[in-house]
């Protein structure tokens, strides 16, 4: 059965990609991002697979999130998986250098962001005794690696989330799903390192790193498996890489 699904963060990176690999599932897409032009473009893309409907918020605005979810047309409403994608990295300082400005953006976007998506959807999916929220965790919520320190909390904290959700809905047919990414090669270093492309490009030399695709995969397959199976958790590395911090480059 078809489904509709939420994508936050959906102009780049791993969720575009989940956002084309479920369009080709034929599951209709609410896509959101801070981004209105890549939005409708990426809209007028996936137009020829399926519906799309577009929200351009941050999901830091807790308030225009509200606002934009609680006003989704009827036909909308009814969202069977939440993505809760959206996150950045910024900055690799140590702790004690570090930019509390950069810090504030992603507890803001990792953590905050995410809570304020899962009240929004969650009770629905409660109140229909379905659904499926799929949170992009990582490799970095695990073990803290040099100069992570603020990103890997954000990280850890997303794991305990996806774990205290799970717990939570345990007495309905909700399921909840953690993916750990390691090293994918998306847009997620420039951001990490304010645009310097040249250092960007170093994080993914000698090594073949994941790509979107590959995420967006587990994600889809997670998302459709029988009623009865929960992936709870998934760590997805590239072959060379075996932790966070221990990675091999040829």
């Amino acid at each position: 059965m078809n489904k509709i699904v939420l994508i936050t963060g959906a102009t780049s990176g791993i969720g575009l990609a989940c956002a084309r690999k479920f369009a080709l599932n034929g599951d209709r897409l609410i896509l959101t991002g801070r981004n209105e032009q890549r939005l409708a473009e990426l809209k007028k893309e996936l137009a020829e697979k399926t519906e799309v409907l577009t929200l351009v918020f941050d999901v830091r605005d807790s308030e225009k999130a509200g606002k934009l979810i609680g006003e989704l047309p009827a036909e909308w409403q009814q969202i069977d998986v939440l993505v809760n994608n959206a996150g950045l990295a910024l900055g690799l300082e140590p702790e004690y250098e570090g930019n509390p400005d950069d810090w504030e953006t992603m507890i803001d976007t990792n953590i905050k962001g995410l809570l304020t998506m899962t009240r929004l959807v969650v009770p629905g999916m409660v109140e229909r005794d379905r659904g499926h929220v799929i949170n992009v965790g990582s490799v970095a919520g695990d073990a803290a690696y040099a100069g992570g320190n603020v990103y890997c909390a954000t990280k850890a904290a997303v794991k305990a989330l996806t774990d205290g959700l799970r717990i939570d809905v345990a007495n309905t047919a909700i399921r909840v799903t953690n993916l750990k990414p390691g090293l994918v090669e998306t847009n997620f270093s420039n951001t990490r390192f304010h645009g310097d492309n040249a250092r960007a490009a170093n994080v993914y030399k000698g090594i073949q790193p994941l790509t979107g695709d590959d995420i967006a995969d587990v994600a889809v397959f997670a998302a459709n498996a029988p009623a009865h199976v929960q992936i709870a958790e998934v760590l997805i590395l590239a072959t060379h890489q075996a932790s966070g911090s221990v990675i091999v480059r040829k």
